[in-house]
């Protein structure tokens, strides 16, 4: 019997490139389907350990599952109450903070008169067709998606969750059976280590915003910025969204510090204490507490982020980490698709043990004794 003849490299390279394409095209198409289906599928893993402990103490499985559910929206809803608190708190400032946006507004204009020579009147057209151009994008289907988009999904996640829960052993099961036998090994060890990934992932993202939040609030606190905690844990929760959530926190903050108090030394003092926290956090948090078993490098991640907010706004841009870890998880272990692994992952040649640059082997002519049985 012959011997199955090799793929060429090109033709590997072809069908991994048609089936990314595929996928990314389906996350697009499905995203309002998928990105609920995905959050539900993390916050299930990451209740899986309280479900099984309660199993084992003897509580039946559907309230052990109902229980854990329980847990996770009360720690929910106590955040929201806290941060609800501190928003009734800025909403009685808003006349104040308006007022002084709006003196900051007429020093500009009176700036921009001087240096640039652009009369009131341009100013105010130029302002008033941006306004204009504001209001139609917040009327847009689009936007008007965006912001529905979110009370839908919170809605869906707790179905999501207790059905994942519940049918877990039978989701396991189809995807062990949905390959040859011989397979099921190397199935059953990818499993595993998506678990694995996606838990230590969960947990120690959970405790580096928490970290964040309270470095953020106490140095806020220092410098006697208002709604300091507000501000602080509103910037952790930003922060989840890898490297642009910083950014968008920094600014956030900025403003409204500015708004209710304009000292230089203040608002250098907000961004200073942004910048050391994202120091401590991508130094110290991230490697001691976030890291996982799959590390992918920082190149990946932004590109990654970006792609997943193209596809699917915040929620891609979050969800974007966990899936590309789980992608480094299966690449690794599918022959013909660890070249990819390697591209995802942040070790050097160097760090592997194998040289940067592999010399071409002599594929050895085979003899007619082993080509053919």
């Amino acid at each position: 019997m012959a011997a199955e003849p090799l793929r060429p490299h090109y033709h590997q390279f072809s069908h991994s490139l048609l089936a990314l394409a595929i996928l990314t095209a389906g996350i697009y198409i499905g995203q309002d389907i998928l990105v609920p289906l995905a959050m539900a599928g993390l916050v299930a893993v990451l209740l899986r350990p309280i479900e099984n402990r309660l199993v084992r103490l003897g509580v039946h499985k559907v309230i052990a599952i109902s229980l854990a559910l329980l847990v996770a929206i009360i720690l929910v809803a106590g955040i929201a109450v806290t941060l609800s608190m501190q928003l009734s708190d800025f909403a009685d400032d808003l006349p104040k903070i308006r007022q002084n946006l709006a003196d900051f507004f007429s020093d500009a204009k009176r700036w921009v008169r001087r240096e640039y020579n652009v009369s009131y009147r341009q100013q105010e057209k130029y302002l008033q067709k941006a306004q204009a151009q504001t209001l139609d994008s917040l009327q847009s289907p689009d936007t008007l998606g965006f912001i529905t988009g979110p009370l839908g999904t919170l809605t869906l996640i707790p179905i999501y969750v207790f059905l994942l829960l519940y049918y877990r052993t039978m989701l396991l099961h189809f995807v062990v059976v949905l390959f040859a036998e011989k397979h099921t090994e190397r199935v059953r060890e990818v499993l595993g280590e998506v678990k694995a990934v996606i838990q230590s992932y969960m947990v120690g993202l959970l405790i580096e915003t928490a970290c964040v939040a309270a470095l953020n609030s106490i140095g806020l606190l220092l410098l006697g910025v208002q709604y300091a905690v507000l501000l602080g844990v509103m910037a952790a929760i930003l922060n989840l969204v890898p490297y642009i959530g910083g950014l968008v926190a920094t600014l956030l903050t900025v403003i409204i510090t500015f708004s209710n108090n304009p000292e230089t030394s203040v608002i250098l003092g907000v961004v200073g204490v942004f910048l050391l926290v994202q120091f401590i956090d991508n130094n110290v948090l991230v490697p001691l507490i976030v890291a996982s078993k799959v590390r992918i490098n920082a190149l990946i991640s932004i590109i990654g982020v970006l792609i997943g907010g193209a596809l699917a706004g915040v929620s891609g841009m979050f969800l974007s980490i966990p899936a590309i870890a789980i992608l480094k998880v299966i690449f690794d272990r599918v022959e013909g698709l660890q070249p990819w692994g390697v591209l995802l992952g942040d070790q050097t040649p160097e760090e592997a043990g194998s040289n940067l640059f592999r010399l071409p082997r002599r594929r050895r002519k085979a003899k007619p004794s082993e080509v053919e049985a």
